[in-house]
C-alpha cells in the first residue's frame, strides 16, 4: 500500500492498535479492537481485505462510512472519519485493502 503508512500503538488500557495514514498525514483507517499481543496486532493489520465481508453505510449525520468484517463476523476495520460522497468512501476502503 503505497499510499499509506501504518502505525502500531498502546492505547490507554495498554493494548496494541493499528492506525494508517496517507501521504498528507490523515488518518485513513483503524483498527477496531485492542490487541494483548502487538504480533496479533501486524497480523490483522496486513490481513487479506479480499476475504472480508466489507460494508458501506451512512451513519446518523448522513455522512459515508465503511467497516470491514472477519469471516467470523468480528469488526476488524473501520473508517475513521465520515466522508460526503459514497466514492470518497470506498476510495477510503481500498487504502485500507478493500477489493473495489
Amino acid at each position: 500500500m503505497a499510499d499509506s503508512k501504518t502505525e502500531y500503538y498502546q492505547d490507554k488500557k495498554g493494548e496494541w492498535r493499528w492506525r494508517k495514514r496517507s501521504t498528507n498525514g490523515r488518518i485513513v483507517g483503524a483498527s477496531s479492537e485492542g490487541y494483548l499481543a502487538r504480533k496479533d496486532c501486524e497480523k490483522n493489520a496486513r490481513r487479506d481485505g479480499g476475504k472480508d465481508k466489507w460494508e458501506f453505510y451512512t451513519d446518523k449525520r448522513g455522512e459515508h462510512r465503511w467497516r470491514a468484517l472477519a469471516t467470523n463476523g468480528r469488526q476488524v476495520g473501520r473508517s475513521s472519519e465520515g466522508f460526503s460522497s459514497k466514492k470518497s468512501c470506498q476510495n477510503n476502503a481500498r487504502l485500507n485493502g478493500w477489493p473495489g
